[in-house]
């Protein structure tokens, strides 16, 4: 891995690529530590400290990892990427419901086109909604409970609305850079600016846990995280191959053979996305008590109850339900984007075929059986990474209480996915320049 890295470094192209895609995320984590006009931005590094580790941290786990800590200090780019996967997974799943999206995915790179506009508006709509609800909450003193002071200097109507525009325009440039690293650098830029962010606080959160805990368990927790690094890794790259033969051709006055190939099904066919999906659904029920709360008085007994179950992610209830809706989803998701009707009429078109299956329904009925069995451990796979370390860090936490929980399960796999995922397309473009190289 590192020999492909100098040998990218000496490839002029590839070099620009790279210095490219670093400019870019360096300018995104300036924005995320730039303040947001109208924002007491020093309230809010005390007031972080204060309830950095209960419960009203916790519910903002999996947005505020994603834009690597901007969420809570309300920073430029607080919103970050979320609006932007939110909308892609919307329109993800709105192509199996309208027909419309289901010609333009058909279209080829003209129907790509259009879809990526769509999840454009769609994108900048939730910014808007997303940042008007974080305003929101923060000027009613729910953001941070525990607070003593204001974390916003201005609270008016106009200054509230500065915010949300600031914020919905950083969110717009942070989907721009995202498309300009997929476009000119190198990787997927959504998920290298997610990667970003997730590293960015991984110093920080070893040196909170070296503090609070001792070396002893620091130590412990560093051999924990190599642990699951291993089995990710390990499991990521673990496939079922189905071999394909394809027929012979005559081309000219040459025959050829019958090639063969196969049809790789990655035991984690979904990502990480049933656990974005999960988590969202967990944190709705949250937000809506929050919202719904009056600033005084007893809460309503299902705030109370969402509060006790919902919130703690050691809680055996919040890890069952954390875990069903992850297998739950998993299922959903392959099931949407993986069809197996379509993928053997494609293979029957080019004149291919599975050993020992005729082309068309057998080829789909068999494929379908085998995605269903492989599936059933990627799910558990998913569902055990992320809950473990949540509900292990709980039971070895002082005092009983929630955890903001550093080196989580879902930071590892995001993290060991988009690092797979870039430097393999780093060799295949190394590979492509040796192979334009002999040719010439």
């Amino acid at each position: 891995m590192l020999s492909a890295f100098v040998s990218a470094f000496r490839t002029p192209d590839l070099r620009r690529k790279i210095l490219f895609t670093l400019g870019l995320i360096a300018l995104y984590r300036v924005g995320a530590s730039l303040p947001s006009p109208g924002v007491n931005y020093g309230a809010i590094r005390k007031c972080i400290d204060i309830v950095n580790g209960g419960d009203s941290a916790g519910i903002y786990q999996l947005i505020n990892m994603f834009s690597g800590g901007a969420l809570l200090q309300l920073s430029v780019f607080a919103i970050g990427i979320m609006p932007y996967i939110t909308a892609s997974i919307i329109i993800q799943l709105l192509t199996v419901v309208i027909p419309r999206f289901e010609e333009l995915r058909k279209e080829g790179q003209s129907g790509q086109n259009k879809m990526t506009q769509y999840t454009r508006y769609l994108s900048i709509a939730l910014a808007v909604l997303q940042a008007t609800g974080l305003v929101a909450m923060a000027s009613r003193g729910q953001l941070l409970r525990g607070c003593p002071t204001p974390i916003l200097a201005d609270s008016s109507i106009f200054g509230m609305i500065i915010i949300v525009l600031v914020m919905t325009s950083g969110a717009a440039l942070v989907m721009w850079f995202g498309e300009q690293i997929t476009e000119r650098g190198v990787g997927n830029g959504m998920s290298l600016l997610i990667f970003a962010g997730i590293a960015s606080r991984l110093p920080s959160q070893g040196k909170q846990i070296l503090d609070s805990r001792g070396g002893l368990i620091f130590g412990l927790v560093m051999f924990a995280v190599f642990v699951l690094l291993v089995a990710v890794i390990f499991v990521e790259q673990g496939q079922r191959r189905i071999p394909i033969i394809y027929a012979k051709r005559v081309v000219g006055r040459r025959m050829y053979g019958s090639p063969s190939t196969y049809l790789p099904l990655k035991v984690n066919q979904a990502g990480v996305i049933p656990v974005i999906f999960a988590s969202s659904l967990l944190y709705l029920p949250n937000l809506v008590a929050q919202l719904t709360q009056k600033t005084s008085g007893k809460p309503a007994w299902w705030q109370e109850q969402v509060q006790k179950y919902l919130v703690n992610p050691g809680n055996p209830v919040y890890v069952a339900i954390y875990f069903a809706l992850i297998v739950f989803f998993t299922y959903f998701y392959v099931a949407i984007t993986f069809n197996p009707e379509e993928r053997a009429e494609e293979m029957k078109m080019f004149g291919g075929h599975l050993e020992g299956r005729r082309p068309g329904k057998p080829t789909a009925d068999y494929l379908n059986y085998v995605l269903s069995r492989i599936t059933l451990p990627g799910s558990i796979y998913l569902g055990a990474v992320a809950v473990l370390p949540n509900l292990l860090l709980h039971i070895g936490a002082a005092g009983g209480g929630a955890t903001n929980l550093p080196f989580g399960g879902t930071s590892v796999l995001i993290i060991v996915s988009v690092g797979l995922d870039t430097v393999k397309q780093i060799e295949s473009q190394l590979m492509n320049r040796n192979y334009e190289g002999f040719l010439k």
